[in-house]
């Protein structure tokens, strides 16, 4: 009977981690107490804890990282609070131009969306570009068109309009000097902000998805680094990326690459690649910003040098952690 006791606590450990996680964020920048009321912040966390838990309820049911990165990102998408889909910020022409990008760490497919106008949810179509194309980016009204065939709802470019970004917008217009402005008169909070999830799931595979509305007053076209591949979107069979920052500087760093580069290469733990690379590198070139990073143990960092990041996660031990400010 003590044999068979002992069998028991060997073979059926009455706890066990769960074989899944999830990441998500909301966006980094200079996020401070003051500028955010009670009510807005309880808004903010609700709405990042919907967003990781859809993701988890995917992956509780045993279904793919792909399919819980996209159920978070959509629900990101849709929300008013975040830089992405809904709550994009508006361009130098007073538009909306949205960007995205999804990647399938286990076999390395990936699809990419830029300067969509219509398209409620820019990371639905970088799925379909990635699933049912040969592609892996398409960009403006071919994007759109392409969208428009595989079914992806598309909307009037009103419903991405919020009073609180065209306020923003306004006031960055004003600030930046007229008709033609000069972006680099910006407050950095205003040039980037962006929408993203990694996850692991119970077969070991990870995913990552990023979406945004860009930078405030952007011109002529410009792309970030959430829908380069590499750059702000990221997943192998290692770690999954999501960047959020100064698009430029994570373009030109190559950021969620380098991060499972030296994972792989140089046999780094996840939390060391992703903190060298986010607290170093980029502030030393002269960004800045933050990413949410999943491993295949599961384990999640979250580093950002700015004073806030909107983030949320669920670990294997089923904890849930949502936070705002750079001392939470």
């Amino acid at each position: 009977m003590r044999i068979l006791l002992l069998a028991l606590c060997l073979c059926a450990p009455l706890w066990a981690a769960s074989p899944y996680a999830i990441a998500i964020h909301g966006g980094a920048g200079t996020i401070e107490r003051s500028k955010l009321s009670a009510e807005q912040e309880r808004e903010i966390r609700a709405a990042l804890e919907a967003a990781a838990r859809a993701g988890e309820a995917v992956l509780a049911d045993g279904g793919s990282a792909l399919d819980a990165v996209s159920a978070s990102v959509v629900l990101l998408e849709d929300s008013p609070w975040f830089n992405a889909g809904k709550g994009a910020v508006f361009n130098a022409a007073g538009e909306n131009e949205l960007d995205a990008a999804i990647m399938d760490g286990h076999t390395l497919a990936a699809g990419a969306v830029a300067g969509l106008k219509r398209t409620r949810n820019p990371i639905l179509l970088a799925r379909a570009v990635m699933e049912r194309s040969p592609h892996v980016m398409m960009i403006g009204a071919g994007a759109e068109e392409f969208g428009l065939e595989q079914g992806i709802e598309q909307v009037d470019p009103a419903y991405f309009h919020t009073e609180r970004r065209w306020q923003q917008y306004l006031e960055a217009k004003a600030q930046a000097g007229g008709d033609r402005p000069a972006i680099h008169a910006l407050p950095r909070s205003w040039l980037y902000g962006t929408v993203g999830a990694v996850a692991l799931d119970q077969q070991g595979r990870l995913a990552a998805a990023t979406s945004t509305g860009g930078m405030t007053l952007k011109r002529y076209g410009r792309v970030g680094d959430a829908p380069i591949i590499g750059a702000g979107t990221y997943a192998d069979d290692r770690c999954a990326v999501s960047a959020t920052g100064w698009g430029e500087f994570f373009i030109r760093l190559n950021v969620a690459h380098d991060i499972c580069a030296r994972m792989r290469y140089g046999g780094v733990r996840s939390d060391r690649a992703a903190r060298s690379v986010v607290m170093e590198r980029v502030p030393a070139l002269g960004g800045n910003g933050g990413v949410i990073v999943i491993d295949r143990q599961g384990r999640i960092s979250m580093p950002f040098n700015t004073s806030g990041m909107y983030r949320a996660a669920i670990n294997r031990d089923g904890e849930l952690k949502v936070a705002i400010y750079a001392d939470e």
